[in-house]
């Protein structure tokens, strides 16, 4: 498993958002699910206060894979959560929790994170917090 990968998971776990910002390169390009590509790591961590602010979140079940030389990887992992607080746009937050499958790609550059895209089904999760 890539190291850099491992670490960045690793972080997100622990709710630890500068261990996931020292994956990252300085020019980071953050393709998330929904919306606009955010650039740099600034952006990254805005993201990541909105995020912690509406959802509790845990990976499990990751698996990592990485070409050969390390350039790129991705992943496939399971999103284990709990709405937290009403994300603008989606439906209301009470404390309802959902179950994931998601997926994320890094392009790995000199040991950092050059770009992190990250899928999931995002008419999955809203039914979830919806009926469940």
């Amino acid at each position: 498993m890539n190291q850099t990968v491992k670490t960045y998971f690793d972080a997100f776990n622990a709710g630890d958002v500068d261990g996931m910002l020292a994956c990252l390169s300085d020019g980071v390009a953050h393709h998330v699910n929904e919306g606009q590509i955010r650039v740099g790591k600034q952006k990254f961590a805005a993201f990541c206060a909105h995020m912690n602010r509406c959802y509790r979140e845990n990976l499990t079940d990751i698996v990592v894979f990485e070409t050969a030389g390390g350039t790129r990887a991705a992943a496939e992992f399971i999103v284990n959560g709990t709405y937290l607080q009403t994300d603008e746009g989606l439906p209301e937050a009470r404390g309802q929790t959902y179950r994931l499958p998601a997926g994320s790609f890094f392009d790995l550059k000199g040991g950092k994170i050059t770009r992190v895209t990250t899928f999931y089904n995002l008419a999955d999760w809203a039914r979830q917090v919806t009926n469940g």
